[in-house]
């Protein structure tokens, strides 16, 4: 996989550069620019070398316009939108139907744009569409500057540094076992939260009422007789359901924060969606504090941080989710093969 910065002479050429501005917005204005604004340092480069920019990318809904966020990036960038320029936006990719089926027809659509293709677009790597993995196909293609940081940060924790605890949130317990299954063999602790622990705790013949668990044998046993595995002691419960991590938990997890060199973390522990993001928020605030080695990803994740305004606090905050999820399992994406 090669850097833009090996693509040589640049100076008026067309690149056609697939970026993930699928932010949130609400009544029209974007309410998380972070992904966009990690987009920026590629675009600059480019700009600076003379190149004619072409930017690809989709919206959050896939019907919907992609001008609110042109109206958005406006204040970063002097671009144009649809309308040709040697820096444009072009409209949603979704709306095409090819970009989802990768379409080799609209591949070739989209590589007639460009003279030379960057993947900037990390948080959609893991994806095999058109813009992602048909275009490099048919151009010479380079990964942006973000994208190669993002391969770069990630893939530090194959090789950690020591105690290295890993914090794994959220619920979708069967697309999170891969995880689960690869760290047990690298990582010193994980604590496991969120509803994923759910399955954990009726693994271990506790009632969890009627908590949020995923159905299936997925060989939790041989997991916990590795005594890696750390659940929550208390937990708080509403009707019946487990909704989030309790004080007790808190506190133990803040000694092993403490005295870890390395945590990786991913996914609330809670029901963050249904407000109970207490717990979500103190874990935030105690990797922050610690000043230790953090690696941290996830959309509710990302939320945490940002209401705490602790962003500048973590070594490094990846751009993607589920990207993250599949390239700590795989250690490659879909997006990033197609470019070697």
């Amino acid at each position: 996989m090669k850097s833009i910065l090996e693509a040589g002479e640049i100076k008026g050429k067309k690149v056609l550069v697939r970026v993930d501005w699928s932010v949130p917005t609400r009544d029209g204005k974007v309410v998380n620019d972070y992904q966009i604004k990690k987009s920026l340092p590629t675009i600059e480069y480019l700009r600076n070398a003379g190149a004619k920019i072409v930017l690809i990318s989709h919206a959050e809904n896939d019907e919907g316009s992609l001008r609110p966020i042109f109206q958005h990036v406006k204040q970063y960038l002097s671009l144009t939108f649809i309308k040709p320029s040697d820096l444009v936006l072009l409209e949603n990719l979704r709306q095409n139907s090819g970009e989802k089926t990768n379409s080799k027809a609209y591949a070739q659509e989209l590589a007639l744009l460009g003279d030379i293709y960057v993947n900037e677009a990390f948080p959609e790597s893991h994806r095999e569409y058109a813009s992602i993995v048909g275009i490099p196909k048919l151009l010479p293609s380079y990964a942006g500057l973000r994208l190669i940081e993002e391969v770069q940060r990630l893939s530090s924790v194959f090789y950690p540094k020591r105690p290295f605890l890993f914090i794994l949130g959220g619920a979708k317990f069967d697309t999170k076992l891969p995880l689960l299954k690869k760290f047990i063999k690298i990582a010193d602790d994980i604590f496991v939260g969120g509803a994923l622990a759910n399955n954990f705790f009726k693994e271990l013949d506790k009632d969890i009422g009627d908590s949020l668990k995923s159905n299936g044998n997925f060989g939790l046993k041989e997991l916990l007789e590795t005594n890696k595995i750390i659940l929550p002691e208390d937990t708080i419960v509403e009707d019946k359901k487990i909704m989030d991590a309790g004080p007790i938990t808190m506190e133990n997890l803040k000694s092993k924060i403490n005295n870890s060199k390395l945590v990786l973390w991913n996914g609330p522990l809670g029901s963050y969606e249904r407000g109970y993001n207490v717990a979500t928020l103190q874990l935030a605030k105690l990797i922050a504090e610690s000043g230790n080695e953090s690696i941290v990803g996830g959309g509710d994740t990302l939320a945490a941080i940002e209401e705490l305004n602790l962003l500048d606090k973590f070594s490094f905050v990846s751009t993607g989710g589920g990207a993250m999820l599949d390239f700590l399992a795989a250690g490659t994406l879909p997006g990033i093969e197609a470019l070697k």
